[in-house]
């Protein structure tokens, strides 16, 4: 099924998963789509492996965490999620080198805390891995010392930005 883009979220710096100058990190890009869902687009490198040509469990969990924490941004761009409890389901194994999608969506939401889903999808449309967290609503004053400028905290866009996403 089609997605269509609404809103392309930002990129930082540093960050493992969305940082552009991070030279081992994702470089994930994130969309909110109109089915009120976050999806998140990267290539794994070589660098991301665990057994030859397939992508670290760990890295797995860090792609669907960010995805399912940032889908709160759609609601309020200023609250952030602080992971409470993040539970992955490995479904398949997860190539490198090729684009993956990441869909992450609010299931619970409440003042303090909200709940999530998100799935690792191959190129294939198969789903590779699940998961299910639970998050706290804080701003990032309340998380980090974060300077927007310092941390380049933007939307960067480029000419082959998607206006819908098959999913």
């Amino acid at each position: 099924m089609k997605q269509k883009v609404l809103k392309k979220q930002q990129n930082s710096k540093k960050c493992l998963v969305c940082g552009l100058k991070n030279d081992l990190g994702l470089k994930a890009s994130f969309y909110e789509t109109d089915m009120n869902e976050l999806i998140a687009i990267f290539n794994p490198l070589e660098e991301h492996q665990s057994y030859p040509g397939r992508l670290h469990g760990g890295i797995a969990g860090a792609i669907l965490d960010e995805t399912i924490g940032r889908a709160i941004m759609i609601q309020d761009d200023t609250i952030w999620g602080v992971t409470v409890e993040l539970n992955i389901k490995y479904k398949k194994p997860i190539p490198l080198d090729e684009e993956l999608r990441v869909v992450g969506r609010i299931t619970k939401d409440s003042k303090r805390l909200f709940e999530g889903t998100g799935e690792i999808l191959l190129p294939d449309g198969e789903i590779a891995a699940t998961a299910w967290g639970k998050y706290m609503k804080m701003p990032i004053d309340k998380i980090a010392d974060f300077n927007e400028d310092e941390q380049e905290w933007r939307i960067v866009s480029s000419k082959n930005e998607p206006t819908e996403i098959e999913v």
